[in-house]
């Protein structure tokens, strides 16, 4: 009896120590991993279109991570399906920090309407870093009248089932914008699905919509240029270059906050070593003025830098805030 409690203690310890033994050893292997990456160059996928919102805060940060990893570092732009197709790519890449994908809070958002994806954002993708924040801006033409959020609530009460509101399609950000203020606010509103924010805001110029939420780096020079009227601001504080435009909240919609995030991501097994190597590399992309001037001039905020925990919990709860908004204001995408 005494030899098998003996023997039983014998192969336990066995196991704690060839447990303890690989813990060390994967441990050494994913500190070898980052000590000796990059080695070869390294792919950031952006799946939507060049010369977009997203691509001009993945193409600055290309340049920096080339300079500070000592790589190459391509930015391939991979469409389709609202981002769908690209996505997919990086989430089925290996998982050793060679590919590499710069996308928006638009992923969360499609997950959240239950848009078909064969990913999951938060199983299949490893949040590295933010890069920047793109807020809507509520506009409407010089013509409709209103000249603040409380006029336009009140003009579309006065005319049930008249107003309409525009969109860069179904299921984006702005579309999900308008539903939330229609339900917030028990609107009769008809929305118009785009296809992309440019045909919308050509018909917003021309005084063919109402209104609508639109992405900033569109909206900016239209505003600017005096063709439409920006009523507020779906963000939680002024955008620099909007300062007497209010906040939705400063208007009256308290918690009205749709800031798009645009961040690097990864597959999600990629080595935690390699993660740190990129989340350090590109917050001193992050640090550096001009940088961060260029993303002001496009009309996006650069984010501050954060850990890869930081934007881990930033990711899950735009993704939790979306899924509730999606549930209350009873959001259906055909």
């Amino acid at each position: 009896m005494r030899h098998h409690a003996h023997s039983t203690r014998s192969q336990l310890g066995r196991r704690i120590i060839t447990g303890a033994l690989g813990a060390v050893l994967a441990g050494s292997m994913a500190s070898a991993l980052g000590a000796g990456y990059p080695d070869k160059p390294i792919r950031i996928v952006v799946p939507w279109p060049a010369g977009g919102l997203v691509d001009l805060p993945a193409r600055l940060l290309a340049d920096k991570l080339q300079a500070e990893l000592g790589a190459t570092v391509i930015v391939e732009n991979k469409l389709g399906a609202g981002g769908t197709i690209g996505a997919d790519t990086v989430a089925k890449a290996p998982a050793d920090g060679y590919t590499l994908m710069v996308t928006t809070s638009a992923i969360a958002i499609n997950q959240a309407v239950g848009l078909p994806q064969p990913f999951n954002l938060r199983q299949d993708f490893q949040p590295v870093a933010p890069l920047a924040y793109a807020p809507l801006i509520l506009v409407t033409h010089p013509t409709l009248g209103p000249q603040s959020l409380a006029d336009l609530i009140a003009r579309a009460r006065a005319r049930p089932g008249q107003l309409n509101y525009a969109s860069a399609g179904n299921g984006t950000p702005g579309h999900l914008a308008g539903e939330w203020l229609k339900s917030r606010e028990k609107l009769d509103i008809l929305h118009i699905a785009y296809k992309g924010g440019p045909p919308a805001m050509t018909d917003q110029i021309g005084g063919r919509v109402d209104f609508h939420f639109a992405n900033a780096a569109v909206a900016l020079p239209q505003i600017m240029a005096g063709k439409i009227t920006a009523l507020a601001v779906a963000s939680d504080r002024r955008m620099p270059q909007l300062p007497q435009v209010p906040t939705m909240a400063e208007a009256g919609e308290p918690g009205f906050n749709t800031d798009q995030w645009i961040g690097l991501l990864a597959p999600r097994q990629t080595p935690a070593a390699v993660i740190e190597r990129l989340n350090e590399a590109t917050s001193k992309a992050l640090g550096d003025p001009q940088v961060r001037e260029a993303m002001t001039r496009s009309g996006i905020t650069a984010a501050d830098p954060a850990s890869v925990a930081q934007f881990d919990a930033v990711v899950g709860a735009d993704l939790d805030k979306w899924t509730s908004i999606v549930r209350t204001a009873h959001i259906k995408v055909e």
